[in-house]
C-alpha cells in the first residue's frame, strides 16, 4: 500500500517490465559438427525477437521507417554465454527495452531451454543487449527518439 502522499513515480520504477517472448528452434544451420549453438546463430534469435517486439508495441518496422522517417541502427552488441544449447532445443528469448535515452535504447534479451513438457528451465542459455540509434534516413544523423516509441514501449522499459 502506497502511503498518503507518496510519489507514484516510486511506484512505476519497481514494477517490472513487460517482457515479449519468442520460441525458435534450434536448427541445423545454427550448429557446429558438434551439434552445439554456433554464437552467431544467437543473432538470428534476437533479431526475431526484437521485429516481433516492435510488432507487439503496435509499430512494425515498416511502419517506423515509413511514418517516423527514422532508421535504428545498432551501434552495440553484447553477449554473455552462460549454458550450451543445441540441435533441436527450443528456445524462449525474452526481449524488454532496458531503457530509452535522448537518441538511443537499449534492448535486453534472455535466453532459456524449453523442456518437452513445455516448462522454461530457470538457469539462462544466455543473455545479451543491444543498442540502436534513432538517425534521420535521410542524414543518418543521431536524432531524439520519437515519442511514438515512447509511447508504445512504455510497457516494455524498465527504467
Amino acid at each position: 500500500m502506497v502511503g498518503k502522499g507518496a510519489c507514484p513515480r516510486l511506484i512505476l520504477r519497481m514494477t517490472e517490465p513487460k517482457t515479449f517472448s519468442i520460441e525458435e528452434r534450434v536448427l541445423w544451420g545454427d550448429v557446429d559438427a558438434a551439434r552445439i549453438i554456433f554464437y552467431g546463430s544467437y543473432i538470428r534469435f534476437f533479431e526475431i525477437a526484437e521485429t516481433e517486439l516492435f510488432r507487439a508495441a503496435g509499430l512494425s518496422y515498416g511502419k517506423v521507417f515509413d511514418e517516423l522517417d527514422i532508421w535504428l541502427p545498432r551501434v552495440h552488441l553484447e553477449c554473455d554465454f552462460r549454458r550450451v544449447a543445441q540441435l533441436d532445443d527450443l528456445l524462449e528469448v525474452s526481449v524488454y527495452v532496458d531503457k530509452i535515452g535522448k537518441t538511443s535504447l537499449r534492448l535486453n534479451f534472455e535466453v532459456r531451454r524449453k523442456g518437452s513438457d513445455g516448462a522454461v528451465e530457470e538457469g539462462l542459455i544466455a543473455t545479451a543487449h543491444f543498442v540502436l540509434v534513432s538517425v534521420r534516413r535521410d542524414t543518418l544523423e543521431p536524432i531524439p527518439v520519437p515519442n511514438e516509441l515512447h509511447r508504445a514501449f512504455a510497457p516494455y522499459t524498465s527504467s
